[in-house]
């Protein structure tokens, strides 16, 4: 995301004087973010991505440390699910492109003003978010598998939480990729009323949910894919078709195909 619609004076006095925020003032804001980065150039969006991409895949390396220093039991996976995190806040603090976030935020104006136009802007801004993610997802992958950069033990926790995300088939990722899209869906809906500590406590207990529930989200688990094929233990048509595409397909699903649909629903007759 790199630019999130901050709420303006009336809107803010809004905030203080509804204990909850009216839902067409969040759609408002989003709308509005929606609009910017649909009139972003196309280099901007472009290298906006691939840092994203690089950015999300500390996801699966800090994951990857904690795994590698601790035993294998039930519990495990509840400490390095933390390691998750830590992509998802660089990418979002930071105000880079993330594909599942433009699942919502692009989507909003095109309900309002439903015009060819739109939907090639649309069309435009997924697919160079999305190439420009898979570079970055890739980059870091190949740097990890040839750069020598980090200690075995290390690495062999990367690989660990990599295998263990690989294991699932092309169904199971679309299905776990729905409510990865929604979660990330609503944690943009949730972010133009918070700030501070608030914003990063929100951020942190929602991808933290998405790590832990072994949720497929298609730019981080693009990262784990592309490590395993850079080693040669996946074929990139296995990690295209049985990985990539099924969960790209189910976020937008969840993302675009329910959360954005319903929000819009409930603001309809008051916009």
């Amino acid at each position: 995301m790199a630019k999130r619609a901050r709420l303006d004076r009336d809107e803010n006095k809004k905030v203080r004087e509804f204990e909850n925020v009216p839902a067409s003032v969040i759609f408002e804001a989003i709308r509005r973010e929606g609009e910017y980065e649909l009139s972003r150039p196309l280099s901007a969006l472009w290298w906006s991505g691939v840092a994203a991409g690089l950015a999300i895949s500390m996801s699966v390396f800090c994951s990857g440390f904690l795994a590698s220093i601790l035993p294998d039991a039930r519990w495990t996976a509840a400490v390095t699910s933390f390691g998750y995190t830590i992509g998802f806040l660089i990418v979002i603090l930071g105000r880079m492109q993330l594909f599942t976030e433009s699942t919502i935020t692009p989507i909003l104006p095109l309900f309002i003003e439903p015009t060819g136009q739109k939907f090639y802007q649309i069309a435009r801004l997924w697919s160079i978010v999305f190439v420009a993610n898979m570079v970055g997802c890739a980059a870091a992958a190949v740097v990890l598998d040839y750069g020598h950069i980090l200690p075995t033990s290390q690495v062999d926790g990367i690989l660990a939480v990599s295998r263990h995300y690989a294991e699932a088939t092309a169904l199971q990722h679309f299905g776990r990729g729905i409510p990865a899209g929604f979660t990330i869906a609503a944690l943009v809906w949730t972010l133009p009323r918070l700030e501070g500590a608030g914003e990063v406590l929100v951020i942190m207990g929602l991808t933290y949910m998405i790590g832990l529930g072994g949720m497929s989200h298609v730019v981080a688990g693009a990262t784990e894919l592309f490590i395993l094929a850079a080693r040669g233990d996946l074929a990139i048509s296995t990690v295209v078709l049985g990985g990539i595409l099924p969960a790209l397909a189910g976020n937008v699903l969840g993302g675009t195909g329910i959360f954005a649909a319903l929000t819009f629903a409930q603001v309809r007759e008051e916009i």
